[in-house]
């Protein structure tokens, strides 16, 4: 038997393998033993044609391994569990200390638990996820300073239209110019 046919066989055997795991975990030496075949029909030293085989796939891989990883990382895109976590949800139901409740995240509905009770229609926050259920926490800094920013605004809002209405605010401006008027006229 010819060298090249040994080359072919081997090329056509380590395809089917890369094929049948899609781990790039061939590819390298598919690419050197097509090298080893071609070597073969120009040489018949069967000690060179293997040692490029060995050498050419190694640095195949060394070259090339974590650039194509990279790239074959990026598409993947995140799976729905992980793309919640950080999230914030709405309790459906209400979730007892480390009993199961419910919350709705991006639309959907999940179980889950949380360290403290926390009541229904209260935002929550998914810090992990345990097994088909979602670690949650009630969000309490954020919701406390909107409700005492919103009465502030309200009562803004109503002290400045009662103060264009009324001619009180015009009288204190017209008070302060003359008290500093009338201080340089008496100096």
């Amino acid at each position: 038997m010819e060298y090249w046919v040994v080359w072919l066989i081997i090329v056509v055997l380590l395809g089917i393998i890369e094929v049948s795991t899609v781990n790039l975990v061939s590819i390298w030496f598919i690419a050197s033993g097509i090298v080893s075949l071609f070597v073969s029909l120009i040489t018949d030293s069967f000690l060179l044609q293997f040692g490029i085989f060995v050498v050419l796939g190694i640095i195949l891989m060394l070259m090339t391994r974590s650039t194509l990883v990279k790239k074959l990382s990026q598409n993947k895109e995140k799976m729905n569990l992980e793309r919640i976590i950080g999230m914030n949800g709405i309790v459906t139901e209400e979730i007892k200390k480390n009993a199961v409740g419910e919350v709705k995240v991006d639309g959907k509905l999940w179980s889950a638990i949380a360290e403290k009770r926390i009541k229904k229609d209260e935002e929550v926050k998914v810090l992990s996820i345990d097994g088909v259920k979602l670690v949650v926490e009630k969000i309490v800094q954020e919701q406390e300073p909107k409700e005492e920013k919103t009465p502030k605004k309200t009562a803004t809002k109503k002290t400045s239209s009662t103060t264009k209405k009324s001619s009180g605010p015009k009288k204190a401006t017209s008070a302060k110019k003359t008290p500093k008027n009338s201080k340089k006229v008496s100096e």
